[in-house]
């Protein structure tokens, strides 16, 4: 029987998306609104992110960030803010992924149904190949540092924000749920919580599960056009070697993909193995005992389950603390109430706030 498998790292979110095309918007379910709720409103800006300057992809060093003031930031100008940085998923940019959780209307529903009010920060990490992995990569430029680093320092000196990291959380959503994951182990000093939602390719992959005849196609792409031209699968392909085996010698693309010639390379397929969360989140122990409180969800119709349980499972291992949820739903139908019920008051009790909880 013939292995029908594109699937060294990304498969799983082909699984968890099946049946939106690549680039559509999801429909998700929308909550309904507030009565009364005070708006929130929206800024989009450009932060500058030396991190990804001189990237070889050419992706721009000026990002697009879409900042959500909470109803207070303008009538209570002597008032600071935690801030929650929010991370979008694979082949979606920020913009994109307000929509599919209803922004700013749930955020303005969860502080109307108690949530504290904080800043929500929502970084573009959208690449040439659909997604940076929030990795750091010469190909891409070093997206974990623009989010951890940069985003952070250019926030804190143009919002009043409570700079501390007791103050700061961060959450996303599949391929954000990922950079959550990676980036929350290695920068547990710069944020206090962490949220996985649906989080992607947590786990290394088995060289066996590669079909070189699927992934052919890859060794024809030259440009980014060429990858447009891709179904999400084999995009998402691109997007992880881009990430997690650059290669500066190797142009066009400076990237070594998992197969070439027809056969599997196992030294690519074990770089793309040591950026799998639940391979080095024994490495981290120490960093995540520092949060006040981590948290995963996913939903019972969601591939990504098994691998979100066993990242609970390990941390559970270790007497670490945290809430591990599955919930009713798909990959992304009910993301949008996730993000306001349980998300957002999960930060609203969990950050530190100026009255000093």
């Amino acid at each position: 029987m013939k292995r029908q498998h594109v699937r060294p790292v990304l498969a799983c979110l082909l699984m968890a998306t099946m049946g939106t095309p690549a680039g559509a918007q999801a429909v998700t379910n929308s909550p309904p609104a507030v009565p009364g709720a005070p708006a929130v409103t929206l800024e989009h800006i450009k932060v500058h992110a030396p991190s990804i300057e001189g990237n070889l992809e050419g992706e721009a060093a000026d990002r697009d960030v879409i900042v959500a003031l909470p109803p207070s930031y303008r009538t209570s100008p002597g008032r600071r803010y935690p801030v929650l940085y929010a991370l979008h998923g694979y082949s979606i940019g920020a913009a994109q992924w307000l929509q599919e959780i209803h922004a700013p209307q749930t955020i303005a529903n969860a502080f109307a149904k108690g949530a504290h009010e904080m800043i929500v920060v929502f970084p573009d990490a959208k690449t040439i190949h659909n997604g940076s992995m929030y990795s750091s990569s010469p190909t891409t430029g070093d997206f974990e540092t623009f989010v951890a680093r940069d985003l952070v320092r250019f926030i804190d000196g143009h919002y009043r924000t409570i700079a501390d990291r007791m103050s700061r959380g961060l959450a996303g959503h599949s391929m954000g749920g990922y950079g959550t994951s990676r980036i929350g182990m290695k920068h547990a000093d710069m944020f206090g919580a962490i949220y996985m939602m649906s989080p992607c390719c947590l786990s290394p992959r088995d060289p066996r599960q590669l079909d070189p005849a699927a992934l052919a196609p890859l060794a024809q792409v030259r440009s980014a056009a060429d990858s447009a031209a891709l179904p999400f699968g084999l995009r998402a392909q691109l997007a992880s070697a881009a990430a997690w085996s650059p290669n500066p010698k190797n142009p066009p693309l400076y990237l070594d993909l998992p197969v070439t010639d027809g056969a599997v390379r196992a030294d690519v397929v074990a770089k793309w193995a040591a950026n799998a969360p639940l391979s080095f989140v024994d490495q981290y122990i120490g960093a995540l005992r520092r949060y006040r409180a981590i948290a995963i969800d996913v939903g019972d119709e969601d591939g990504l389950k098994v691998d979100a349980g066993k990242l609970h499972a390990v941390l559970d291992s270790y007497g670490i603390a945290n809430r591990f949820e599955i919930y009713p739903g798909t990959h992304v139908s009910n993301v949008a109430f996730r993000f306001q019920d349980h998300v957002l008051p999960f930060f609203s009790q969990h950050l530190a706030f100026p009255n000093g909880r």
